[in-house]
Order: C-alpha cells, then sequence, then structure tokens
C-alpha cells in the first residue's frame, strides 16, 4: 500500500512513476524469436529460457527504476541519430514502409532489427554502412576505449555481425557508435565485417533452436550458482531447480 500521507514526496512520485512503467512493461507482448542482440551472450540455456517466455523468478521483474535507464538509453541514441545528420550523414533508420531496417530468417525464429543504414555522407567514409550506437556508462566507454569493441563488449560486436551478414552490408566496415550518459562524450569506431563471429553465431542459433524443438536443455554455463552470470540470470533459481542434463518435457 501506498502512503500517501509521506512526507518523502520525491519517493511518492518516484514509486508511482515506476509502478506504471511497470505495469506498462507487463502488457508487452513476449518475444517468440532469439534476437540478434542477444545470440553473443554467453549462456545458451538462458537463450532458450527466454525464446520460450519461461517465468522468470520471483522477484526478478525488471524495477521501474531501470526501465527509466532504458527509456532514457532509448532517448539518448534517437539524439545520436539526429547529431549524425545534422553532421552530414545520410541516415536511413526506417525503410519505406515506415519499419524499422532489420533481418528475419529461420522462419522467423531469428530475428534483429538494427538502429539504421548510412547511405552517404562525408568523404572519410564509405557507403553504405551499417549504423548501430549504444548508450553507455562511464565504465563501459573507457573500456571501449582502451579495448575497441570486439574485445570489450562481445555482445554487441556480435549483433554487428549479424547485421551485416543479413542485411549485406559486409562490403564496408560499420559505424558504431557509444555515447556516455555520464557526460554525453561520444565514442566511435569503425567495424570491418567478421565473417567468422557472423558464422558462429548464426550456427549457435540454428543449435538452440533445434535444442528447443528437441526439447532439450543445453549445459549450463557454469557448475555453480554463484557464477556471475548465473547470479544475474532472471531464471537462476528455475534453471539450478533443474537436473542436468534434462529435458523440457
Amino acid at each position: 500500500m501506498l502512503d500517501f500521507n509521506t512526507h518523502d514526496l520525491s519517493e511518492l512520485v518516484g514509486t508511482l512513476i515506476d509502478a506504471a512503467m511497470e505495469r506498462e512493461a507487463a502488457l508487452l507482448p513476449p518475444r517468440a524469436y532469439l534476437g540478434a542482440s542477444s545470440l553473443g551472450e554467453d549462456c545458451a540455456r538462458r537463450l532458450q529460457f527466454q525464446y520460450f517466455n519461461a517465468p522468470k523468478d520471483i522477484g526478478r521483474h525488471v524495477p521501474g527504476r531501470v526501465l527509466r535507464v532504458f527509456a532514457r538509453g532509448h532517448r539518448v541514441e534517437d539524439w545520436m541519430a539526429d547529431w549524425l545528420r545534422q553532421a552530414g550523414f545520410d541516415l536511413r533508420t526506417r525503410n519505406e514502409r515506415g519499419e524499422q531496417f532489420g533481418f528475419s530468417t529461420a522462419n522467423g525464429r531469428v530475428r534483429g532489427h538494427v538502429d539504421g543504414v548510412i547511405v552517404a555522407g562525408p568523404d572519410t567514409f564509405r557507403y553504405p554502412m551499417l549504423w548501430e550506437t549504444k548508450a553507455v556508462g562511464t565504465k563501459t566507454y573507457r573500456e571501449l576505449q582502451k579495448k575497441k569493441l570486439a574485445t570489450s563488449r562481445p555482445v554487441y560486436a556480435t549483433q554487428v555481425a549479424l547485421y551485416q551478414a543479413y542485411l549485406g552490408l559486409h562490403e564496408h566496415p560499420a559505424l558504431f557508435t557509444a555515447i556516455c550518459t555520464d557526460d554525453m562524450e561520444i565514442y566511435a569506431e569503425r567495424v570491418p565485417f567478421d565473417r567468422g563471429l557472423a558464422q558462429r553465431a548464426s550456427d549457435r542459433a540454428v543449435q538452440i533452436l533445434r535444442a528447443c524443438d528437441a526439447a532439450d536443455l543445453l549445459p549450463r554455463i557454469s557448475t555453480t550458482p554463484t557464477h556471475q552470470t548465473c547470479r544475474q540470470c532472471p531464471w537462476q533459481d528455475r534453471c539450478w531447480s533443474l537436473p542436468s542434463p534434462t529435458t523440457l518435457h
């Protein structure tokens, strides 16, 4: 119950907003496919739970505060698109039907939606090229600067490689950008097409789908539930309550 007599107005308003955002998020339809944005993740079993929209563990829903962070990231990414256009890039984020550019394969069970395609612009670049952007915190931003995309954020790198492969944008390097949400610094990197990475990710999607069709759970990423990836997984309890190996029957 909310205490409308509270003297902490910030807490009251924040609680009301978070509750509204959580209700709205609960009404969103589940994603009934493997997304390119997640195929680079470590644990294949987690992707199976996600594919089947398995109920998350109690208390593992995304809280309103985190939903607000996600919303901020989407707005920042929209700003980046506007800034690129102002800088002279001919950036397309929608097709002629007003739909986001993307791909679908395996009878729609593997899909991806790209941030945009740049078809013309400053002479320093070659076109057309895929554009992918992220809003990140300072830690991630500094890691990108130091180690570059492939090493610091392999999940993002996998996403880019799949987009380049399935949209036929592999001839020229992609433009990856990231905005630090703490000080609005901009990171930019040319990402050449990694054919091997795209193939491995595509093969992995096939492996996961075949396991799902056979109702077989793939191995866990770890031998202990205290592994960092397991601790952060919304299906940690469900996963570790099942015997291994096991099936989904």
